[in-house]
């Protein structure tokens, strides 16, 4: 309770919204040098299937998506395959690439000219000049930290054999994203093993550095879920008290401008229980590829995700893969060669148009859906928005032709 008062009191822009954003998920490979014992994304080459996407095959779902009405395009791969599969390499060699940074470059670049969704990436590990070359064709990129306890790398843990999972080198990348001036999404993943004590840990280390960077507009509290066929099958998935308590002391420890989501389709039947602990953001949503590292979890579809969210007293609204409050900062966050194109998908606010119509056009405005006092929807067809007492004070002066102050 005093996380979502917290939330709703403190929040500076559009209190009683919670927002989502459309996307299509581009699993570029699914290979991987880790061996995540609760993983099934990752897997060893496979007789018969490709290593990679082609561009073909990576356009093809970025335009579905585009078509379905998307705006963002979530590529998320394993870890540089590379350095461990010799097919890997092979392919990239065929593709003109060494690497796999250097394949998903060109793959973001090309979905952003061919189809115009905004890249967000998810590739691990990062150096410096990787970062920065992703940066100029992605609006943002993702690392879950996942854990800051180093025992769970040790054998026997569920990060044992996954040189990636270090929890130093995650940071690492992270903080490397804020000198970079790069949007990032991070968080936890809980119920593999840490305890309470651990996880506050985790969220203290990523407020340290967003403290000093500003750069995390995201912390995603993301509830382990056994998966058949992997090494952590038959370990209990974590209570929901605990995902809850874990989400208001994120809220609680962050300021009060921070996002924190839950992925709702790893809690159906709960998403009123993740609202009032203080979460303000779904995550992605897809109407046209399924969660690829949950297949087993379907994304709600946006009418039932829409209903819990009002009954919860909210409104739901979208968003692109870059938060509005970095958008409208665009000169310190997104690259000069991506600011125009993100311009002209936003609204003044920094939030997604989802129509043709901007201000100073002649057409009339499309039906609208504001959040009213209780947080339900009013609008519908034909209406306009009420203006507040100020604006109908100005609009006759307007009319009548005097000089508008600021």
């Amino acid at each position: 309770a005093a996380a979502a008062r917290l939330r709703d009191k403190l929040r500076r822009y559009r209190p009683r919204v919670v927002t989502y954003s459309r996307k299509v998920f581009i699993p570029l490979t699914q290979l991987c040098r880790d061996v995540c014992h609760y993983c099934t994304f990752a897997h060893p080459p496979r007789k018969g299937e490709r290593a990679y996407l082609t561009l073909d095959q990576v356009l093809a779902i970025a335009r579905a998506g585009a078509a379905a009405g998307c705006k963002e395009a979530l590529f998320t791969l394993g870890d540089k395959p590379e350095l461990r599969y010799r097919v890997a390499r092979d392919e990239l060699c065929q593709f003109g690439h060494q690497t796999t940074l250097s394949y998903l470059a060109e793959a973001a670049r090309v979905v952003l000219e061919e189809t115009g969704l905004l890249p967000h990436l998810n590739p691990g590990i990062l150096d410096a000049a990787d970062i920065a070359a992703l940066r100029k064709v992605s609006v943002s990129q993702g690392i879950m930290l996942e854990s800051a306890a180093e025992r769970l790398c040790e054998r026997g843990g569920p990060h044992h054999g996954s040189p990636d999972k270090w929890p130093a080198a995650r940071l690492e990348t992270i903080r490397l994203a804020g000198e970079a001036g790069v949007p990032i999404t991070t968080g936890l993943l809980i119920g593999i093993g840490e305890t309470r004590a651990e996880r506050i840990e985790a969220l203290l280390k990523l407020r340290d550095l967003n403290d000093r960077y500003g750069h995390i507009q995201e912390i995603i509290i993301q509830n382990f879920r056994p998966k058949p066929g992997t090494r952590m099958a038959k370990a209990p998935a974590p209570s929901l008290n605990e995902h809850l308590w874990t989400i208001a002391v994120a809220r609680l420890l962050f300021e009060p401008a921070m996002n924190i989501q839950a992925p709702p389709n790893l809690s159906p039947g709960f998403l009123g229980q993740l609202i009032d602990a203080g979460i303000n953001d779904w995550g992605g949503i897809s109407p046209v590829t399924p969660d690829h590292v949950n297949p087993e979890a379907p994304w709600p579809h946006l009418d039932v995700l829409a209903h819990a969210t009002e009954t919860a007293g909210k409104a739901l609204v979208e968003r692109l893969a870059i938060y509005p409050a970095y958008v409208r900062e665009a000169d310190r966050w997104v690259d000069p060669g991506l600011r125009t194109s993100l311009l002209h998908r936003i609204d003044s606010d920094g939030f997604p148009r989802t129509d043709g119509w901007s201000p100073g056009m002649k057409d009339p405005p499309p039906a609208i859906c504001l959040p009213s006092p209780c947080g339900r929807g009013v609008g519908g067809e034909g209406r306009s928005a009420p203006a507040c007492g100020g604006i109908d004070a100005i609009l006759p002066k307007a009319k009548r032709g005097e000089m508008l102050a600021e």
